[in-house]
């Protein structure tokens, strides 16, 4: 079940540019941040899946597969936790599972972000030592 879906406008950027418009970033930070604001708070945990929607320039020549997926999804966490994850202890820690994606739309018009939160009841009842068995890891957070 869906718990929050929309579509977020704007051309997704990851880092500072260093030439051409270097605002865009900021831009697409505060887009996020006022396209969210108006959405449900997330209280506990939750699971979050992400697909950037990306105009044709962000794919050169010498970069066919588009940005870095880890730098895109970093500025937009950090807006969400201004809007959506603010009342959240931990902001975003309290991702449990995320899926992250990307894809070329035919211009900067279509561009944006696709996200999609789901509630978590199974990973907010659980116990820490419940989810290290699940991960195999053999680790208990109790002292030994």
């Amino acid at each position: 079940m869906i718990s929050t879906y929309l579509k977020i406008s704007g051309v997704p950027y990851s880092r500072l540019k260093s030439r051409g418009n270097l605002s865009a970033p900021t831009e697409w930070s505060n887009a996020v941040i006022e396209q969210t604001r108006s959405l449900p708070k997330v209280m506990a945990a939750c699971i979050v899946k992400i697909t950037f929607l990306l105009p044709p320039n962000k794919f050169p020549t010498d970069f066919p597969y588009g940005p870095d997926l880890d730098n895109l999804l970093k500025r937009f966490m950090d807006s969400l936790n201004q809007t959506i994850f603010s009342d959240t202890p931990g902001k975003d820690s309290c991702v449990v599972s995320m899926t992250v994606s990307k894809t070329k739309v035919e211009s900067d018009e279509h561009a944006g972000a696709l996200l999609e939160i789901f509630r978590s009841a199974f990973f907010h009842n659980m116990s820490p030592e419940w989810g290290c068995a699940l991960l195999g890891s053999g680790y208990s957070s109790g002292s030994q």
